[in-house]
């Protein structure tokens, strides 16, 4: 089929209605920053759901780092995207505005350098994350051990994607097709899904991030759906495998084990987390137990958006008192939020 006439078909669709979810926060930005949506017809909706890291922390994992940076001698490194993340009360920006110590980094490994530069000074790097990114923080460790450098530590907000889709599935979410994570499908394989679909008779698609990719993705989806086909198909070919990276498996196996971890917005979900494994404690600043997910605004619908069962324009402060500028929700902070990429394409 032509591309073009599959472009017809989405947009001219008219049969049951269809709603699709992706759970990447890079395929949220791109279908907002590619307009995807207004070629789709009315009777398919997509939703976005806990694919952004940075939206799915909770609350007291942000106020764990507040309490660190706040200690002597000791310095909180993290990407850029999570320092205006609200804690309970304040976030980091605002902790470092009133003496904090956070040092913004482009890559786990500045911090590195950090500790070979400054010795008597603790680094604790905030290792937030999917299994996309987790590998990159054992390359940390690897590092921090080869050199000797005992002043490191990671504060870990690792989750994996099954987890919370079985959650999705298990608690009403609605979604009749997933478009799985592209990234994390790179580094797990597109059989990763496979048991998903089986369980919960549901299709997947992994796609790619350009226009072109993610509408020929969905194309796939959608006729998956109709045609009742509970199976996984990888339309990213080019970068993701059938199967597994045994090697990148490995190293995660190492150095993390399975863990029930909490969602923000959606509670502990069982076995949906990494923590480091006792044998490398001394890397550990904390991260176990950090449950607590209190709302900075009790109006925040950040939970229910990332469940699919409202979008971000459902949300009393959308818009209002929480924009990218001045967040209330997590889903408002990251490039790839919900609520973010919705204010971003806003009419």
């Amino acid at each position: 089929m032509e591309f073009s006439e599959i472009v017809d078909f989405l947009r001219n669709y008219d049969g049951k209605p269809i709603r699709l979810m992706e759970v990447c926060g890079s395929h949220t930005h791109a279908i907002a920053t590619h307009g995807i949506r207004d070629i789709l017809s009315d009777k398919i909706q997509l939703l976005s759901g806990p694919g952004c890291p940075v939206c799915v922390t909770p609350t007291a994992y942000i106020d764990k780092l507040i309490d660190i940076c706040l200690e002597p001698n000791t310095t909180v490194a993290t990407f850029g995207d999570l320092l205006r993340v609200p804690g309970s009360k304040e976030s980091l920006n605002e902790a470092k505005g009133r003496g904090g110590s956070v040092e913004m980094v482009y890559s786990p490994m500045d911090v590195l350098a950090l500790a070979k530069d400054h010795p008597d000074r603790q680094y604790v790097f905030a290792a937030v994350g999917f299994e996309t990114t987790a590998p990159v923080y054992t390359l940390l460790l690897d590092n921090a051990i080869a050199q000797g450098l005992s002043n490191i530590k990671i504060l870990t907000a690792l989750k994996t994607m099954p987890g919370a889709i079985s959650y999705l599935c298990d608690n009403g979410a609605r979604i009749d097709g997933f478009i799985a994570p592209g990234h994390v499908s790179a580094v797990t394989g597109a059989d990763y899904f496979n048991d998903l679909a089986d369980k919960y008779s549901i299709p997947f698609a992994v796609s790619g991030f350009g226009a072109k990719e993610l509408v020929i993705g969905i194309y796939g989806l959608v006729q998956m759906v109709i045609n009742n086909q509970p199976q996984v198909k990888n339309y990213y070919t080019s970068v993701v495998e059938q199967g597994q990276n045994d090697i990148i498996v490995s190293q995660l196996n190492k150095y993390f084990r399975p863990a029930d971890v909490v969602w923000r917005g959606m509670g502990i979900i069982p076995g949906s987390g990494l923590l480091l494994r006792d044998e490398y404690a001394s890397f550990d600043a904390g991260s176990n137990g950090l449950d607590e997910d209190n709302k900075r605004n009790k109006a925040c619908r950040c939970g229910d958006i990332l469940m699919g069962k409202a979008t971000p324009k459902d949300c009393p402060l959308f818009g209002k008192v929480c924009t990218p500028m001045s967040p209330e929700g997590a889903c408002m902070v990251s490039e790839e939020g919900s609520c973010f990429n919705a204010y971003l394409v806003r009419r």
